[in-house]
Parts: C-alpha cells; sequence; structure tokens
C-alpha cells in the first residue's frame, strides 16, 4: 500500500491552525505506526492481527486542506495474530499467500474533511494482486510540533474502515463460516513533517 496507508486521512480542516503556507511532505513514523485488524472466527469471537512493517508518504496543505501523492505500503509478512501456528497459516496461499504477494498498498490522490477534526479518504487498496477501492473514516488527533526528540511538526491520526476480503480472492473459510468475510481496520499513525 504505497498508502501507507492510510495516511491520506489527514485531509482535515483542524490541522490549518499550524502555520504552513506550502504543501508538506509527511512520513509515516514506523516506531508509532500500527495497522491492526479483527476478523470472525467462527462466530465465538474476533481474532486479532497487527503488520509490523509500515511505510508511506504524503503531500499535505494544511491551508487549503489538499492532499497528494499518497502511498503506503504494508510488509504483509510482517502480520503477527499472536500465535505462532495461526502466522503460518495466515501467511500461506490461504490468506496472505506472502511469497506470492509480499507488499499491500494503498494509493489515494486525495481526501474531504467533514468536520474540523474528521473526514474520509478513498484510495486503492491492493491485496493478493487485485485493487479495490477502499474509503478510511478519519481522525485528526493532534497537529503540532513533537515536544522532545526529532521535535519535528507531527499529524497524531486514527483511522477505520472495512473490506470484504473475498473480493480479493481470498475465499478460504467465508462459504462454510469458519472465518468471516468482513474485515475491521484500524490504523493508528504519527505522520513527520519531512523538512
Amino acid at each position: 500500500m504505497r498508502l501507507t496507508l492510510i495516511t491520506t486521512c489527514i485531509a482535515i480542516g483542524g490541522a490549518a491552525q499550524t502555520a504552513a503556507a506550502d504543501p508538506s511532505t509527511y512520513e509515516l513514523d514506523p516506531s508509532h505506526t500500527a495497522i491492526y485488524f479483527t476478523v470472525d472466527h467462527i462466530g465465538y469471537s474476533k481474532t486479532l492481527g497487527i503488520f509490523g512493517e509500515v511505510s508511506g508518504t504524503f503531500v499535505y496543505d494544511m491551508d487549503t486542506q489538499e492532499l497528494s501523492d499518497v502511498a503506503v505500503t504494508i510488509k504483509s509478512d510482517s502480520v503477527n495474530t499472536f500465535h505462532e501456528a495461526r502466522d503460518g497459516h495466515v501467511k500461506n496461499q490461504d490468506f496472505l499467500h506472502v511469497s506470492e504477494f509480499p507488499e499491500i498498498t494503498f494509493a489515494a490522490a486525495n481526501g474531504s474533511p467533514s468536520s474540523e477534526t474528521s473526514g474520509q479518504v478513498t484510495g486503492d487498496l491492493t491485496l493478493l494482486g487485485q485493487t479495490q477501492p477502499v474509503t478510511l473514516d478519519v481522525t485528526l488527533n493532534k497537529a503540532a510540533e513533537y515536544p522532545f526528540g526529532h521535535k519535528r511538526f507531527v499529524l497524531g491520526l486514527s483511522l477505520e474502515s472495512s473490506i470484504k476480503r473475498s473480493e480479493f480472492g481470498m475465499t478460504y473459510g467465508v462459504e462454510n463460516g469458519l472465518v468471516g468475510d468482513d474485515v475491521t481496520i484500524r490504523i493508528e499513525t504519527e505522520a513527520m513533517r519531512i523538512e
């Protein structure tokens, strides 16, 4: 997902309270970015998974709220469901088929704000070599200079969406109800402005 995921969500007006006259490029902070998902398991519970390797950039103009060049990439082999045997199954051809499709990407051109701190972004999610449009609900948590460390200007974002994995050709367990078709995706990220 040259998505890197989802950060495109920053098309949110509240960020305009901090000055930046020209469009700026932001990069996801890998140490403060988490993409996780839940999927139904035989109706008993929802299984949690997280991707540990995510990268991405986007361009955002805080004055005009224009968003462009969103590119996010997830390493599919970095999936962790907190159970070794299940991780092996999720990585094989029944699900992510990581040997054939090592990356999941998301790309978007623009997003639309609905309030000062929320909006939506629609882009192309590519999974298992198939591309489908996906819309993310985005919340801007904070836009300010980081208080310590790198002290760069940072956008803190929370994103959420849902996909049907069968639309990407991942049909294992759908027909017999062993594994749900609907997958809820959540993203928490801090995107740092590139100076």
